[in-house]
């Protein structure tokens, strides 16, 4: 496994933190302004480097490991308000039964996609390297992952909105690329070529879950 497969799959837990982005839309370059944000710097150090801790506490059995990884998530997201940015237009449209069957399932096979690779990670760490204030409560937090299975520090950007105690992450850049905005076309795409479907995507996601790691 590179550095970079690795690296993007820690950029990637923050998918399943995504709030509310339908109304924000892209993040693009951060306001060029001199103002940091400790709080928002501390939050990420924290609540991040928890979530990759778990993954390679080696002092966990695997069902304790899981229960975990769900309980840090929820430290780190504001999981309920995911469906109105991953969903796209088809948030406007779909059925409150969908929408909780959508959220069940996206959230199964999100926290499957580390929990079937518990074995890769070997003590990773998350370095605060700085951040940018965009707005007031909107924040771009710029880290380094390094350590265990990656070579060289590997930058990941995570944008926070919030203030206080109530920061969460709501997207996450790696190699230029915002991956809730990537997410958020694969699915919009997976429907629309079901002819708006809905179903085929929570049964899509339902069956990724449920498949092993490849290698």
């Amino acid at each position: 496994m590179t550095d970079v497969r690795l690296t993007r799959r820690f950029a990637q837990l923050a998918l399943i933190a995504l709030v509310g982005l339908g109304a924000l839309g892209q993040a693009g370059a951060a306001s060029a302004q001199a103002a940091r944000d400790p709080q928002a710097e501390q939050f990420v150090q924290t609540r991040a480097q928890r979530v990759i801790t778990v993954l390679a506490d080696k002092n966990q059995s695997i069902a304790q490991k899981k229960a975990t990884f769900h309980q840090a998530i929820d430290q780190l997201a504001d999981v309920p308000k995911i469906t109105n940015f991953v969903l796209g237009k088809y948030a406007r449209t779909v059925t409150p039964d969908q929408r909780q069957r959508f959220a069940t399932a996206f959230r199964v096979y999100a926290e499957s996609v580390y929990q079937n690779r518990i074995n890769d990670y070997h003590g990773e760490v998350l370095k605060v390297t700085g951040s940018t204030v965009r707005k007031p409560g909107d924040v771009i937090v710029n880290t380094t992952i390094s350590g265990g299975q990656v070579g060289q520090p590997l930058p990941v950007a995570w944008r926070v909105m919030g203030g206080g105690t109530s920061w969460k992450v709501v997207d996450v850049q790696f190699k230029g690329v915002w991956l809730a905005i990537t997410q958020q076309q694969d699915f919009v795409s997976t429907i629309d070529n079901a002819g708006g479907n809905i179903d085929v995507l929570i049964s899509q996601l339902q069956r990724d879950a449920q498949r092993p790691a490849s290698r």
